[in-house]
């Protein structure tokens, strides 16, 4: 079974529809998300529209816990609080019903799904936690394979019960996992690169193999800033995207 795991997409329906085009061309059996469907970008409403559309199971990010609960909007910038604050603006009732159900954390394929941290965070960064944190958390978790977002990073960390290790993820590399060691797979951003690369980021999990495979999309990064500066979001969500 493959399995394409998509996370912050961020209101970037340009990205978000050419992963999609290479989703479909990639015999994918499945695709899970992993939150901030919203913010920063220029087409909330139809990227949750087109999540919706296909099924994809989602859980919720920091993003989307914003506009549930207001109260977290202190969490943020005052930059990303202002964008997200017009984003509110953008979405109709029946995605913001859509976000309000949505859960903090999803286990399929005998794996985990989570925005930040496992087991639930929405909030935690991956680069934030310290060794000894990592390891009681891999102790801890029940599934062999954790994925993630929220840091628009690739990544992948292994523990083989005794300590963690920290490995790369780079573009079209198969990487096959090992059965003995658990994983915490960082799958990048679709909507919002911020690993130095421009394109559209997301991963394939192939189960029978036992194996990740990283995809970098191409899109019109031009249209989706004009989209952001005539939509009267910050322009630094339009510059980033560069």
């Amino acid at each position: 079974m493959r399995v394409a795991i998509i996370s912050d997409i961020h209101g970037n329906l340009d990205a978000f529809g050419q992963v999609l085009n290479d989703i479909d061309t990639s015999g994918i059996d499945a695709v899970v998300c992993l939150g901030d469907n919203v913010g920063y970008g220029p087409e909330p409403e139809q990227v949750i529209r087109q999540v919706r559309k296909r099924n994809i199971p989602c859980v919720m990010g920091n993003h989307e816990r914003a506009v549930s609960d207001r109260a977290h909007l202190d969490r943020f910038n005052p930059t990303a609080r202002k964008s997200l604050q017009k984003t509110m603006t953008m979405l109709s009732e029946e995605s913001i019903n859509y976000i309000n159900g949505m859960k903090s954390s999803l286990v399929v394929y005998q794996s985990r799904f989570v925005h930040g941290f496992p087991p639930d965070s929405t909030d935690t960064y991956l680069f934030q936690v310290a060794d000894d944190i990592l390891d009681q958390t891999f102790r801890k978790m029940k599934e062999r394979l954790c994925f993630v977002g929220h840091t628009h990073e690739l990544g992948l960390i292994g523990f083989d019960g005794k300590v963690s290790q920290h490995i790369s993820l780079k573009e079209g590399i198969v990487k096959h996992l090992h059965q003995d060691i658990k994983y915490i797979v960082n799958v990048g951003s679709v909507g919002q690169p911020r690993d130095g690369n421009n394109n559209a980021k997301y991963v394939i999990w192939n189960t029978s193999e036992d194996s990740l495979e990283v995809r970098f999309v191409p899109y019109d990064i031009a249209a989706v800033v004009g989209k952001i500066m005539a939509a009267g979001l910050p322009k630094v969500h339009a510059d980033r995207l560069w």
